[in-house]
């Protein structure tokens, strides 16, 4: 589903998120809090922005990991244009199963990613376990607004508008227009994302809603 839309995905997050997307990225960086000499890993980098984000920031090296070779694909030629492109090194992998060695790295980042992944529990005990001590977990996820009319009008706009107009500018066949707006309201919602960090071993747990709740940035730290 994800490799039939890598080609257009870029715009579609510019347009259906009216550039708010970039922004969002923007916040989930500086809540990490980067210092110079750090290593970030970007899990489900999709096609690198949030990476890319990083690699602008005090990290030595950043590294992006994706579960589907086509978005990655687009991200390595991003990566090439990119002023701080060195920094970065993508990999395909599996968030529940990270390639690295305990204690790796000082950040670790996932956007939009969390509700696509089979067993967030153990995704997020991985993050937990490749980061050093005193390493920051920051997870930007979508959630319907807690406002009623904002809330109203977001359910209009992912139910029946955003499904029609992302698949035609994609020209997609594969239903991942209908499913990505779904699977926003059976996903946790901020307070479990909370009690799920919490379960992961995180603490100092903050959450910040974005763009009135459309958007909530989560992170945490590990002790």
């Amino acid at each position: 589903m994800f490799a039939a839309i890598a080609g257009s995905y870029d715009l579609n997050n510019r347009v259906h998120s009216l550039g708010r997307d970039q922004a969002w990225r923007k916040f989930a960086v500086k809540a990490a809090a980067v210092r110079a000499g750090e290593r970030v890993l970007d899990v489900a980098c999709g096609t690198g922005d949030l990476t890319q984000a990083f690699a602008d920031s005090p990290a030595e090296s950043v590294v992006g990991l994706d579960f589907t070779h086509e978005m990655l694909l687009v991200a390595q030629q991003k990566r090439r244009t990119h002023k701080a492109g060195g920094k970065v090194t993508y990999l395909e992998g599996d968030a529940m199963r990270l390639p690295f060695a305990d204690a790796s790295f000082d950040v670790v980042s996932i956007a939009f990613g969390i509700r696509n992944v089979s067993e967030p529990m153990k995704a997020l005990r991985e993050f937990f376990r490749v980061l050093r001590p005193g390493g920051r977990v920051v997870i930007l996820e979508f959630e319907r607004p807690r406002f009623p009319i904002a809330r109203w009008l977001n359910d209009f706009y992912c139910a029946r508008i955003m499904p029609i107009t992302a698949t035609a500018i994609a020209r997609d066949t594969s239903g991942a227009y209908k499913y990505l707006p779904a699977s926003v309201s059976t996903f946790m919602d901020r307070a479990k994302m909370a009690s799920a960090l919490a379960e992961a071993g995180f603490t100092d747990i903050k959450q910040r809603g974005l763009t009135l709740g459309i958007c909530v940035c989560s992170w945490a730290r590990k002790a």
